[in-house]
């Protein structure tokens, strides 16, 4: 195996009710746990979401509300989820556009005091995306000769992801070896929080990548315009950023 690991590496993809990070939840998480010396371990949950599955949703990934029923809820396995990841980095498939800031969400939901941020970030989506541009079945048909059978099940999903990385590592050897390397080579920005809301600027402070304020420092916006925290605080955004918007809110009074 090409991969250099210095802790364990979590491959995780994960099933939900939707696509709105803010909104929806998990009904499936699978992950695939590779540690240095090669060992692995890997489990599935599922997840009663506490809301109604849409009929659309579950063509897809094949989970009914009558499925998950009998499920625990997230908050019930929060603490074993952050157990499996505490001390390692991420990997998945455009996990770092969704699977991330959906459980960042799900952790803050469940009053989970948790910061995924102390971790790396590996998406073989953007590996794929910048070599070889598909979706994943595509990419397992790709970069392993074979086809993605149960697509759209978080455990086929998990397993894929880990055998498509492993081939684009064989495949690419300017690709870094290192989960440090895979991690900058597979972010596109930098952000402060997953959704992509708040920036860094050149000097490293935090700016509004949305809206009326965008390019603009948080804290001197929060400082000249109050009002406009509360309305963040009050909107549709995801519960990370506004974790993060009230922390600069705080520190800016401060000064």
């Amino acid at each position: 195996m090409r991969l250099k690991l210095t802790k364990p590496l979590v491959f995780f993809d994960l099933e939900t009710t939707g696509l709105n990070i803010g909104s929806d939840r998990i009904v499936e998480l699978s992950y695939h746990k590779l540690f240095p010396n090669g060992n692995k371990e890997s489990k599935t949950y599922r997840v009663n979401p506490e809301m109604h599955i849409p009929e659309e949703v579950s063509k897809v990934h094949g989970i009914y509300d009558e499925d998950v029923h009998d499920c625990p809820v997230f908050a019930q396995i929060a603490k074993e989820i952050v157990q499996v990841i505490e001390g390692c980095d991420l990997a998945g498939y455009n996990s770092n556009h969704f699977d991330i800031p959906l459980l960042a969400e799900e952790l803050i939901r469940a009053d989970v005091d948790f910061d995924l941020k102390r971790c790396k970030f590996v998406d073989a989506y953007v590996i794929f995306m910048k070599n070889e541009p598909r979706n994943l079945s595509a990419a397992y048909r790709f970069y392993c000769g074979k086809s993605l059978e149960n697509a759209h099940t978080a455990n086929a999903d998990t397993e894929a992801t880990y055998e498509v990385l492993m081939a684009q590592l064989d495949k690419y050897p300017a690709l870094p070896d290192t989960v440090e390397g895979l991690a900058e080579y597979t972010s596109f920005n930098r952000f402060a929080d997953f959704a992509g809301r708040i920036a860094y600027d050149n000097s490293g402070k935090e700016i509004f990548n949305f809206g009326k304020y965008k390019g603009q420092q948080v804290a001197e916006v929060l400082k000249k315009d109050t009002g406009y925290y509360g309305w963040l605080m009050g909107g549709d955004f995801p519960q990370y950023t506004k974790k993060i918007v009230t922390r600069i809110f705080l520190e800016s009074r401060k000064k």
